[in-house]
């Protein structure tokens, strides 16, 4: 365990450099980027290693994975985000333990959502996904809404008893204009954020980037990276 507690305490440090070179060569602050650790596919064991080693937000893509590590972890003042696309027969689990749900990107979620956080008396934050290479009306390969459909998602959660609207989120696309054009990709997604905070001034948070990116995201003026491979290693192969 000590071996993985130093390897996982030199990957953080280098994050920690990369996001505050990126931060400086923005002219931004490093406190103005909040890191979370993406631990899906790792155990428990690593979650409360990276706790006592600063980490205060992590995140999860799968309930099957997320509920028992977020149960086994209780006792720790951490913040869970749900970062995956998101089932409705999913959602009153990940109600009971998500502080923020990065993924909504339909409707119908947002009242399931709404039904469980209220059940659970809880409040969620939620950020719209924003698909960039999704056509209106449709929803991304990776999951996501359209740009045109982001201020009716708004305006649902803005409503919706139990929900709380933080902002907005995007995964670099594959396919589409921006495809191998992450600084582009992400600062479109500031431009619809800049959008969204007129007629919601609250909803500045801004997720964007990953282990591959983080730099750009941060130039483009992403609040949030969602980090995972380079702090915790590459993942083992499924299946």
């Amino acid at each position: 365990m000590t071996d993985r507690k130093t390897e996982l305490a030199e990957n953080l440090a280098r994050v920690e450099e990369r996001i505050a070179s990126a931060c400086a060569a923005a002219g931004r602050k490093r406190a103005d980027v909040t890191l979370i650790v993406v631990t899906k596919t790792y155990p428990a064991s690593d979650v409360r290693l990276l706790h006592g080693l600063g980490v205060r937000h992590v995140a999860e893509n799968r309930d099957q994975d997320a509920a028992p590590k977020a149960a086994a972890c209780a006792d720790l003042d951490l913040t869970w985000h749900f970062v995956g696309q998101l089932q409705t027969n999913k959602v009153r689990s990940v109600a009971s333990y998500a502080d923020m749900v990065q993924s909504i990107d339909r409707a119908k979620l947002i009242g399931s959502l709404s039904t469980a956080a209220v059940r659970a008396g809880r409040e969620l934050g939620c950020l719209i996904q924003v698909a960039l290479d999704a056509e209106s009306g449709e929803r991304g390969e990776r999951g996501g809404v359209a740009p045109d459909g982001i201020e009716e998602l708004a305006a649902l959660v803005e409503q919706a008893p139990g929900l709380r609207l933080g902002g907005l989120m995007t995964v670099a696309p594959l396919a589409g204009e921006y495809a191998g054009r992450q600084r582009a990709a992400f600062e479109r997604l500031l431009e619809f954020s800049s959008r969204l905070r007129a007629d919601h001034p609250a909803a500045n948070m801004v997720s964007a980037g990953m282990s591959a990116d983080l730099e750009e995201a941060v130039a483009a003026g992403a609040t949030h990276v969602r980090v995972g491979t380079a702090v915790l290693g590459v993942r083992p192969r499924l299946g």
